[in-house]
């Protein structure tokens, strides 16, 4: 090989190290965020309830992707399914989100669904606020939910809660995806204003 084709040679390979280290203090300090447990943006606990036929039917929904981890899973059937995100990572944990604008969340969806903001003095039962979670098309999307009282609302079939948006946000326990549809959903991050999780 020529002295100029070993300089070029040599060159790309410093090249691909630069791009190397300069990528991975960026991987590093996500993971870093991360809790010691498998989680998305510190929350740990995404969790199939076992209401509606789902894959997987129960436990948690967090799998390997990339760096990190996703929540997956599958709604099938014309019937309403139920899918648990414990703010705090403990059923028995609250927080007081009254102070929040709102939440991003980075997700995929074929079809649409709800979100149910679910306090703890009022957990069980469907007559909850929710905002609708609209449909991807199966594309990772980031999409800010405000927790303005104009973009909440609930379903007659459901049920009208018995309380305000205002108090629900006093003592939020968990975000809680509800759908009657088949869909396939993909959760990537949370980022609620004002509010980080602990690592349990």
């Amino acid at each position: 090989m020529s002295g100029g084709r070993v300089l070029a040679a040599a060159f790309t390979v410093a090249l691909s190290l630069v791009g190397t280290a300069a990528e991975a203090p960026a991987a590093v300090a996500g993971v870093s965020c991360e809790c010691t447990t498998p989680s998305i943006d510190r929350y740990q606990q995404w969790l199939a309830s076992g209401e509606g036929t789902t894959v997987p039917a129960t436990g948690s929904l967090l799998v390997p992707e990339g760096h990190g981890y996703a929540a997956k899973v599958a709604f099938l059937n014309a019937e309403w399914h139920v899918v648990v995100l414990w703010l705090g990572n403990q059923f028995e944990a609250q927080a007081d989100l009254s102070g929040s604008g709102g939440f991003w969340l980075t997700y995929s969806a074929t079809d649409d669904l709800y979100v149910q903001l679910r306090p703890a003095s009022h957990w069980s039962g469907g007559d909850k606020w929710l905002t609708k979670v609209p449909a991807t098309g199966g594309k990772i999307v980031r999409r800010f939910f405000s927790f303005a009282p104009s973009q909440w609302t609930w379903l007659p079939e459901l049920g009208q809660p018995a309380y305000s948006l205002a108090s629900a946000l006093t003592e939020a326990r968990g975000l809680v995806f509800v759908g009657k549809t088949a869909n396939t959903l993909d959760f990537r991050g949370l980022k609620v204003d004002g509010y980080t999780p602990p690592c349990l």
